[in-house]
């Protein structure tokens, strides 16, 4: 691609750190690990984090300290990354899906009592595309039914809401590294909590459940080989000093998108100016108007692709996934919002070196194809 969808920022302080790491006999488990985990707890103002190898990984082990079982509910949305619900089937949970706020893409607070039932046990929030959901209203009615919250904050570190970081709102929170994110670890994750126990639990469950405590090879809990590598961890340090600029860079470049963008008939563009909070931008993402179809709106991504332009097609509507159709029977008008933003929505070229003329292009090319009959 000329323009690719996303791009890592990798500068020579990252290179050095990691080769640093490469020199060292530490390559895991060691004081990168720390240093890591140290600097990414005090950014979001959290009392622990723990790395993990991925975001799933970490949003599975949040799911395992919460104590979820076979047969809890827990209140998700269908439009996310798959892996948000998935990781409740690995525990043998089940998801139940509320549908969309239109205007937001971010769980309908609204619907969610509704879907509250005796079997409830939590609420898996996800902050899509790092704009914030609505937390207060979220906790609100957490605490009324006495359920957790997990925080699927894997695409939003840096956001915030009502002046505080998302990820440490809940109960705990789980951010990802992955080389399309802000910031990136190659691949990797983190969990962030203020509880002791829960921090206890994922830092073992990750090593294999090995109890911090016990003697070498004792293992007090079935585990994982869910560990962050050192030289990972190195990358993820000299990212993260950068992340403040890293987001004025990407807000820049949202807002001269909605800009360029902000007159066109076809398009829906997302809101930039929040009143109770900041989106941490992980992609630009536009929708088509109601009288496009998927098949105008595929057609068009097949065709900037074409051009040398990546485009992407976030996110197909979990509960259409061929799993959950199968395993839980849901079908086409379950969740009619998540399925109509479903069909229309374009993810445009983002990463934080973009430049003008990039944008200029992709939009010009973008209007080009809306408007053809």
């Amino acid at each position: 691609m000329r323009i690719p969808l996303s791009a890592p920022d990798i500068t020579e302080s990252e290179i050095s750190s990691v080769v640093e790491v490469l020199r060292s006999p530490r390559l895991s488990l060691g004081p990168k690990l720390e240093e890591f985990e140290r600097n990414v707890a005090e950014y979001v103002g959290a009392k622990h984090a723990v790395a993990v190898n991925s975001g799933t990984s970490g949003l599975h082990l949040c799911v395992r300290a919460l104590g979820l079982k076979a047969g809890d509910e827990v209140i998700t949305t269908p439009f996310s990354f798959v892996a948000s619900a998935n990781v409740l089937l690995y525990e043998k949970a089940i998801p139940v899906f509320v549908d969309i706020d239109p205007k937001t893409l971010n769980i309908d607070v609204k619907k969610i009592e509704a879907a509250i039932t005796p079997r409830t046990k939590a609420i898996m929030v996800v902050h899509v595309f790092g704009r914030p959901s609505p937390m207060r209203e979220i906790v609100e009615i957490a605490e009324r039914h006495n359920l957790k919250i997990i925080e699927d904050a894997c695409e939003a570190i840096g956001a915030e809401y009502e002046n505080r970081r998302v990820g440490n709102i809940g109960d705990c929170g789980v951010f990802a590294f992955y080389p399309n994110k802000q910031i990136t670890t190659g691949e990797g994750g983190i969990i962030v909590t203020d509880s002791d126990s829960i921090a206890e639990q994922v830092k073992m469950l990750r090593n294999q459940g090995r109890d911090a405590n016990s003697e070498w090879f004792e293992h007090t809990a079935l585990g994982y080989n869910y560990r962050l590598s050192d030289i990972n961890c190195a990358l993820g340090i000299e990212q993260l000093k950068r992340l403040d600029s890293i987001l004025n860079q990407r807000e820049t470049a949202a807002r001269k998108y909605h800009e360029r963008l902000a007159q066109n008939q076809h398009l829906i563009l997302p809101e930039i100016n929040l009143l109770n909070g900041r989106i941490s931008w992980f992609v630009y993402v536009v929708r088509l108007k109601d009288n496009f179809t998927r098949a105008r709106r595929d057609s068009i991504v097949a065709e900037m692709n074409r051009a040398g332009i990546g485009c992407g097609r976030y996110f197909a509507p979990i509960h259409l996934q061929p799993l959950y159709v199968e395993n839980f029977g849901y079908k086409t008008g379950n969740f009619p919002l998540a399925e109509h933003a479903a069909e229309r929505v374009i993810a445009l070229p983002f990463f934080n070196r973009i430049t003008d003329a990039q944008i200029d292009e992709v939009c010009e090319m973008l209007e080009k194809l809306c408007s053809l009959e």
